[in-house]
């Protein structure tokens, strides 16, 4: 195996280890239903997101005039990093953890393909675009299946804005990606980048926070969850995803986050009691087929990722 495949395969793991991490975080929202999903999302993303930059200060302060430089990229990322936990909590409240989780995620990789085609000038491979038809076939069997559990004439007018947040959550997360990912190929380091763009994200959120974090403080089991959600999918999640990011393409890492709807239906009917019919499970297999897809690596002279570029990064 070349240098390069092993990058690229040690890349695909960072990024699956992240997508396992985050399929969590769904159900170990409902163990608090008191607080609001604006609060676990500005928790999680928040407090993860600053302690991101916190292991990253002497990266972030050895690189500051590059990031300065490159300050409209960072600010694009941090934002979407603000918006995104808001947008994904509250549509995982408003569609069930399976449906917000499968839109949000299901989403991201075509719409970070498209940043990428119009950004970067980058083409979509043949294998690409088969392997995103059947992550999306994938999730839109997920999403009937388990809307089929529920009162049409109750459940559509939530589902259906929840669907939408769904949508809003996919756009920023590929454009943070993207955005972070574009900072890399700036010559700065992914532990720069990533501690810049969330720690800055992090920092919009508190306010948010100070604001709905009450109910936290609640109980000890309130607050046992914020912490979970703050040090373990976001934070560590995104340290394993700023790996992988390193190396693969966005649009590719995105993809390979489709296994965390597949992770959050499995603890949503494990734990939580959200049944998934045999239609949701065709849905999880054709996502693993996606996943087969997306990630191996071309074999064809000097390509190790599914999207090619028309010029040199």
């Amino acid at each position: 195996m070349t240098a390069s495949s092993k990058d690229h395969l040690f890349g695909v793991a960072g990024v699956l280890v992240a997508a396992v991490l985050w399929g969590t975080t769904g159900v170990s929202a409902t163990f608090a239903p008191e607080v609001g999903a604006v609060a676990i999302g500005a928790a999680a993303m928040g407090v993860g997101g600053l302690l991101q930059a916190g292991i990253a200060t002497r990266a972030i302060a050895r690189h500051a005039s590059a990031l300065r430089m490159q300050w409209h990229w960072l600010l694009l990322g941090a934002l979407a990093v603000a918006i995104y936990p808001l947008a994904f909590y509250g549509s995982m409240r408003l569609a069930g953890v399976t449906v917000g989780t499968v839109v949000s995620i299901g989403s991201a990789p075509l719409l970070s393909a498209l940043i990428e085609m119009v950004m970067d000038g980058l083409r979509v491979s043949t294998r690409w675009v088969i392997g995103a038809g059947f992550g999306l076939l994938g999730m839109a069997l997920l999403c009937i299946a388990e809307s089929s559990g529920h009162s049409a004439v109750t459940a559509a007018p939530s589902i259906m804005l929840g669907v939408a947040l769904g949508l809003l959550a996919g756009l920023t997360y590929a454009l943070y990606s993207w955005a972070a990912r574009r900072l890399m190929q700036r010559q700065i380091p992914a532990r720069a980048a990533m501690g810049a763009t969330f720690g800055i994200g992090g920092l919009l959120l508190m306010p948010v926070l100070f604001a709905t974090g009450a109910p936290f403080l609640a109980s000890w089991n309130n607050a046992a969850v914020g912490i979970y959600m703050a040090l373990v999918p976001m934070f560590l999640g995104y340290v394993c995803f700023g790996y992988g990011l390193a190396r693969i393409q966005a649009s590719t890492a995105t993809t390979i986050t489709l296994v965390e709807p597949v992770v959050a239906a499995a603890l949503a009917a494990l734990i939580v009691g959200e049944r998934l019919p045999a239609m949701g499970w065709v849905g999880v297999a054709l996502i693993f087929a996606c996943l087969v897809c997306i990630t191996l690596p071309l074999r064809s002279r000097g390509r190790t990722s599914p999207v090619s570029s028309t010029h040199p990064a």
